[in-house]
């Protein structure tokens, strides 16, 4: 039965077969269109790279294919890398196709005014009423980014507080007592008058001269300690709370300079600089930006700051048994009279500098002194990995300011008790300058040629010589025509327009300041603990951007400075103070008009402090 069916359906399908073929010979062609589509095509991006608040285009082309019309809407459906992120706007959009020709449109891509160095990544895509997307799909575009700030210069002056050096803001002719408060709004200083002292006594402030060279009759010729030891007196932590009282700068040691009469005098830490021995600083501070809640991030004299402002801290080392320690101190021993002026990864055997442990103490024999060489990341070390060029200018090779001498790397291999270090960055190189620059004066000072010759680097760190810093018992009062100098020649040079000025000091110099740390880290575990925060610095910002006659009360530190030429270059984190610390965000404004460059009036003894002859001086041992 299966067999009969088979053969009938066979005759049947034969049948079929020559009833078609008598009919033409050949079966009948079934003619299938393809969808009607089009396409996208995007021309790269021009130009290229932009600096940062400037606009690039492309021809974005829409082509029909197989009779496609309608309305095709474009956008950048993806923008990744920077932050804040570029926009798009297309013009036309949407595109109407009707014909059989392509159509185009252009892409302005929009940067934002405070977009840091980088690259973007773009997708440009599109999509009809239908849902229909090109067939060829989205297409990629590339945007590379300038900061409007391409270089940075730090200025590192020493030991002042903003009670101590900056009282004239609140005093006639300079400013006036209505300028400041010790519970300021957003317009007034947060600086002192008086103080309180480990007795609970009211000290009105006291004027003194900057420097040893008298300008009003009260020369400054001794020097307070700033140990971390005197950090500890003058804070009296509240173990309970970790709050400093602030009322212990009594007890802070205090050497007289050889001859100095009537030394010390009565309350010496509580003393303010007379405000004509520091003119430019007040201008500075009264038409750019000042920083009154600026902290230094350790708590201790200059060797382990100028350590932080480089690295973002003063840790022996990235591993080892003393990682989670910091170096505390000022180096001592090592046979000579002032082992400040010969330190670092060349001092001799038998120098050393005092640890602290994550809980604060110096005791620890876990932590016991150590060789002043370090070995761990700089922020040089990023700016070298990026292409970017940097140069640090100090008074001398073994000054305890001189930071890149105590980080092995930088100084060189085999360094201790060598003559001098001997690494790449001290070797003269472009333009026959080396990385490092020693031996500063004012009457010789190569920042000041760099800037004169269209040399300034990326970052700049500028170290003063002793006589021109602001450090007590060894400065000439020199140090705000040396800092004027350096502010007019960037000032009145095409750098202006690009160029971000940060001046601040190193440590607060054992002087009397109101305001207590952020908060004092003992806990032993958090980063920094046992030796962050210390006591308030003055900062001022000084660049076409920084918001005008601006007072910052956000906390900063020298972990902020790092993490501001971070995100402009679009660094990675060294992981040390930057870490945690702001970026200096709320200082700036770059979309406000460029602050046209007013020439600082240089202080009186200008002149006299340009002709000394004296060779560049180093610090103390502080």
């Amino acid at each position: 039965m299966i067999r009969l069916h088979l053969l009938f359906f066979s005759s049947a399908l034969c049948a079929l077969l020559l009833e078609l073929c008598a009919c033409g010979g050949s079966a009948p062609v079934v003619t299938v269109h393809p969808p009607a589509s089009y396409t996208l095509s995007a021309t790269a991006l021009s130009p290229s790279s932009v600096t940062a608040g400037s606009a690039a285009t492309s021809t974005i082309t829409v082509t029909p294919v197989n009779g496609y019309t309608g309305s095709v809407s474009l956008s950048c459906s993806s923008i990744t890398g920077e932050t804040p992120a570029p926009t798009c706007v297309f013009n036309p959009s949407p595109l109407v196709v009707s014909g059989t020709s392509a159509v185009t449109a252009t892409l302005t891509v929009n940067t934002s005014t405070g977009a840091p160095n980088g690259s973007n990544a773009i997708t440009v895509s599109a999509t009809d009423a239908n849902s229909i997307a090109p067939s060829n799909g989205p297409q990629n575009l590339t945007l590379a980014t300038l900061s409007i700030i391409q270089h940075v210069v730090i200025i590192f002056q020493e030991n002042r507080t903003p009670d101590n050096l900056f009282q004239g803001l609140c005093m006639p002719p300079y400013g006036s007592a209505s300028a400041c408060s010790t519970s300021p709004t957003a317009s007034q200083y947060d600086i002192a008058s008086s103080g309180v002292n480990s007795s609970g006594q009211t000290i009105p402030l006291s004027p003194i001269d900057l420097g040893t060279t008298s300008s009003n009759g009260n020369p400054d010729n001794y020097d307070l300690s700033h140990a971390h030891k005197a950090f500890t007196q003058m804070c009296d932590l509240n173990t309970g709370t970790n709050t400093c009282a602030m009322d212990g700068a009594d007890e802070i040691y205090i050497a007289c300079n050889a001859g100095a009469t009537n030394c010390p005098p009565p309350n010496a830490p509580f003393m303010y600089v007379y405000p004509n021995d520091i003119q430019p600083y007040l201008t500075l501070a009264q038409t750019y930006a000042f920083a009154d809640h600026m902290f230094q991030t350790n708590e201790g004299p200059s060797m382990p700051a100028h350590q932080f402002i480089l690295s973002g801290t003063s840790a022996p080392a990235v591993d080892g048994p003393y990682v989670n320690g910091f170096a505390a101190e000022n180096p001592t021993g090592g046979g000579v009279a002032q082992p400040g002026n010969n330190t670092g990864c060349t001092a001799p055997t038998g120098e050393t500098v005092a640890l602290v442990d994550p809980f604060g103490l110096e005791t620890d024999s876990s932590y016991p002194p150590i060789y002043p060489c370090f070995e761990h990341p700089t922020l040089t070390d990023l700016l070298d990995t990026a292409g970017l060029s940097w140069r640090y200018y100090a008074p001398s090779e073994g000054s305890i300011w001189t930071a890149p001498n105590a980080i092995q790397h930088m100084c060189g291999p085999d360094s201790t008790n060598a003559t001098g270090c001997d690494g790449p960055d001290w070797v003269a190189a472009d333009g026959g300058v080396p990385k490092v620059v020693l031996d500063q004066t004012q009457a010789n000072a190569q920042v000041l040629t760099d800037i004169a010759n269209n040399q300034l680097q990326q970052v700049s760190w500028v170290i003063p010589a002793a006589q021109f810093s602001d450090h007590a018992a060894s400065n000439t009062g020199c140090g705000p025509s040396w800092v004027t100098q350096v502010v007019n020649a960037v000032g009145n040079s095409p750098y202006w327009s690009n160029t971000v000025i940060i001046l601040t000091w190193d440590d607060w110099g054992g002087w009397y300041d109101h305001v207590q740390p952020p908060q004092v880290i003992d806990d032993g575990v958090s980063w920094g603990s046992g030796y962050v925060y210390g006591f308030r610095v003055p900062m001022l910002v000084i660049s076409p951007y920084a918001k005008p006659a601006y007072i910052s009360h956000v906390n900063h530190d020298f972990g902020s400075i790092l993490k501001y030429i971070e995100t402009n270059f679009n660094l990675p984190s060294l992981g040390y103070a930057d870490g945690p610390a702001d970026d200096l965000s709320d200082i700036f404004n770059f979309t406000q008009t460029p602050l046209v460059f007013q020439t600082i009036t240089p202080p009186a003894d200008t002149a006299t402090c340009i002709a000394d002859p004296s060779p560049p001086g180093d610090p103390d041992d502080d």
